[in-house]
């Protein structure tokens, strides 16, 4: 039974994390990345399509998105939709294919991204503690309907605790890297 509650704990603090990756990875850093775009939906014949369905989406450059449409007519529609995104790009077009030039972020700007990143870290955080706040409930439940002995409760919660500590450090990591990736000039 504890070993259940232990492996749902893991696969929910990893889709925490996973989460957390792709909060992270549409955040622009100086760098130019498709998954800046994965955000954007297009006005594809009046439903609203996520970019990657109506188009292909390239980095040939380390500072240019190019974004193909398959049908050319698209164009206006992706360019529209890139503008109102707030991500602060500026897409220009040469009738078949539209470039997106990632400039350089301004120090203020760097300053912003890191304070957005450390706010979704924290959220993370929240959420595994709720993730072991939970866990340690249903083994006391468990423990109370004599399921689980004292000593195995204690033991399963210390391993909650242990596995709630390595994910904190794993989004700890991960926050430090995009914050270098976003301090980097």
């Amino acid at each position: 039974m504890a070993s259940d509650v232990k492996r749902k704990a893991t696969e929910r603090m990893e889709a925490a994390l996973e989460h957390l990756k792709r909060e992270l990875g549409g955040l622009r850093t100086g760098r130019a990345s498709t998954t800046l775009l994965d955000t954007i939906k297009v006005d594809y014949y009046g439903t609203l399509t996520p970019l990657k369905q109506v188009a292909n989406v390239a980095v040939p450059e380390s500072r240019l998105i190019t974004v193909q449409p398959w049908e050319p007519q698209l164009i206006r529609e992706i360019e529209k939709a890139i503008m109102a995104s707030g991500l602060g790009l500026t897409p220009a077009n040469d009738g078949k294919i539209i470039r997106i030039p990632v400039p350089p972020l301004t120090e203020e700007r760097r300053k912003e991204l890191i304070k957005v990143c450390k706010k979704h870290g924290e959220e993370t955080k929240i959420a595994l503690r709720n993730i072991r706040r939970e866990s340690n409930e249903e083994l006391k439940h468990q423990q109370k309907d004599a399921k689980l002995s004292e000593d195995e409760l204690r033991k399963a919660e210390n391993e909650v605790q242990k596995l709630t500590d390595q994910y904190v450090q794993k989004v700890d990591q991960i926050l430090k890297k995009k914050e270098e990736e976003i301090l980097e000039i």
